[in-house]
């Protein structure tokens, strides 16, 4: 099977198949973590999908990354 053939089907819409590469190939390529993936992921696709709720996903997975991996409780709130 070609690698990047599962890469070319997205289910609901067309906002990661659209970009020259995904945030989960970057992903993958760095090996980088959930939370700090989510951060990619959510402010990766922003501008095509879920705009400011997207953007307040990003933060409260930073905010999540602070606090579980710093001990630093975020101040943010909605």
């Amino acid at each position: 099977m070609d690698k990047n053939k599962v890469l070319k089907i997205q289910e609901g819409g067309s906002h990661y198949k659209d970009m020259a590469i995904q945030p989960v190939e970057y992903i993958q390529a760095n090996r980088i973590g959930y939370l700090s993936g989510n951060v990619i992921k959510y402010a990766s696709r922003y501008q095509s999908k879920g705009g400011a709720e997207d953007i307040k996903k990003a933060i409260h997975y930073c905010q999540l990354i602070l606090e579980m991996e710093y001990g630093i409780t975020s101040t943010c709130e909605e």
